[in-house]
């Protein structure tokens, strides 16, 4: 399988500024590769292909020597960026939406350099990063499987981290356990399983807003352009970026629980972008992030050998699990009491439920 390790990089202060510059010289490529695909299809009615924009670059360092500053294979993933955003954006026109047209990067969207092979002007104990040298980094846990790509970037708080992107990461497969479980997710409770256990929503955004919130509305006081609206801007970074850590190390901690007690995991197959276009629940969905946490689930249950299902949840907070009655029930309703049979049951452990059945039946 793939994985993605993540570490913490503490570049020197003269090893920051030459990334910093790298940085700057990847955006003006990204932004100079954008223009010359819209002036092409503006004056001629034709776009450029990848390896037509890759194969300017040696004359393009000529007109700017700064480019030299960088890697020339980092130079070349600033193409296949461009390539892919015009790829997204040609497929989602065919597809009948109207996307967006590829922008232009201001200085601060642009915070990442990619090495696209290992070894090839990136090492972590070796010489380092091309250009820059050997940048100290906490390895927190060791390196699984063959590294391929490794990309450096930089977070809206000026912490710098490196991703290195691996391949052939040997499974860790758990003894075999047959038991099943359905799981509800919800914004009162962040999880219902279907065995009756509930996971409470810590709403790590609620006890942080009245933070957030003084630090937004310093932040809008002052001047735009000045020192010190960069110095608060950064103070609401790290406030979104503190909660950011929390909520992914939550989620981190609940799924590897659920992978270790059950061997056949069951969820709802839902949308969540299409949820949050509840005015009133919309914040609330944000902050429990049912998709980080069911990605983290599934690879989870994916290195450990467990099986991974996600169901149609359509009428499963309106069906009974005993009896099969259907009625309606509003979001006040918290309690399931079915007409039918009698039974009463928490709204969302019901749910689980009718999940836990609907993923063994679909399993055959």
């Amino acid at each position: 399988m793939r994985k993605t390790f993540k570490y913490r990089l503490y570049p020197t202060r003269k090893q920051e500024a030459l990334l910093i510059r790298q940085l700057e010289e990847c955006r003006w490529l990204y932004n100079h590769f954008l223009e010359h695909r819209r002036d092409a299809w503006d004056w001629y009615g034709a776009g450029l292909s990848l390896y037509t924009q890759i194969g300017t670059l040696p004359s393009l360092k000529k007109i700017r020597p700064a480019l030299e500053t960088v890697y020339s294979q980092t130079l070349q993933s600033v193409a296949v960026r461009i390539d892919l955003a015009f790829q997204a954006f040609f497929r989602r026109v065919k597809t009948g939406e109207d996307p967006g047209y590829p922008r232009f990067k201001g200085k601060g969207p642009y915070s990442s350099l990619t090495f696209p092979q290992w070894n090839s002007g990136c090492d972590l104990t070796g010489k380092g990063l091309s250009k820059i040298g050997t940048v100290p980094v906490i390895l927190h846990r060791p390196v699984e499987g063959k590294v391929k790509t490794c990309t450096v970037l930089r977070s809206s708080t000026g912490k710098w981290w490196v991703s290195l992107s691996c391949e052939d990461v040997p499974e860790t497969v758990l003894p075999s356990n047959p038991l099943p479980v359905g799981i509800d997710v919800g914004i009162k409770t962040f999880a219902s399983l279907s065995d009756g256990t509930a996971i409470e929503n810590p709403t790590f955004l609620k006890h942080s807003a009245k933070r957030l919130a003084q630090a937004q509305r310093k932040l809008a006081l002052q001047e735009k352009g000045s020192s010190e609206r960069a110095r608060i801007k950064k103070v609401v970074a790290k406030i979104h970026e503190r909660i950011a850590f929390k909520r992914s190390d939550f989620a981190y901690q609940e799924a590897r629980k659920i992978v270790n007690a059950y061997g056949r995991i069951f969820v709802e197959d839902i949308t969540v972008n299409e949820m949050n276009s509840h005015r009133c629940l919309n914040r609330s969905i944000r902050d429990v992030a049912w998709s980080q946490f069911f990605l983290f689930l599934s690879y989870k249950a994916e290195n450990a050998g467990r099986e991974f299902r996600k169901v149609n949840p359509a009428y499963t907070s309106q069906t009974c699990s005993s009896c099969g009655h259907r009625q309606k029930m509003p979001l006040s309703c918290r309690t399931y009491v079915c007409p039918c049979c009698g039974m009463e049951k928490d709204r969302d452990h019901n749910a689980s439920l009718n999940i836990l059945r609907l993923g063994l039946s679909s399993r055959g």
